[in-house]
């Protein structure tokens, strides 16, 4: 099975970028759906965005980081990355990555087998 491993969390300000990555082992990302969520003190994990496995090409954005996060992969490196641009306070919450053997995005937490760990993200303002 995939186990995902996110890093590139960090403390930044408001209107700077941060790039996250999942990586994995053991099995190629490029065969699984792979999608970012995210979850802030005293609120549900939400969704952030998601990538189809390779050859699906297919992604998805929450609105509120449309036009700001970009989701892409690095097959080669058996890593999923999620650039973040225009950060924002609200943006503040762990980021996880998870992993899905199936071929076409999926927004919903509960279609994800394999999770990381997470890693922190402050945007202070």
């Amino acid at each position: 099975q995939v186990q995902p491993v996110e890093s590139g969390g960090g403390l930044v300000q408001a209107g700077d970028s941060l790039r996250l990555s999942c990586a994995a082992s053991a099995r190629p990302l490029s065969r699984y759906a792979v999608g970012w969520f995210r979850q802030a003190p005293e609120k549900e994990r939400e969704f952030v965005a998601a990538d189809s496995a390779t050859g699906s090409y297919s992604t998805a954005y929450s609105d509120s980081v449309k036009g700001r996060f970009t989701i892409s992969r690095d097959n080669a490196k058996n890593t999923v990355y999620l650039q973040m641009n225009s950060l924002k306070p609200e943006d503040t919450a762990v980021y996880y990555c998870a992993a899905s053997l199936v071929l076409n995005v999926r927004t919903y937490a509960g279609q994800y087998a394999y999770w990381g760990q997470g890693t922190q993200v402050t945007v202070s303002s």
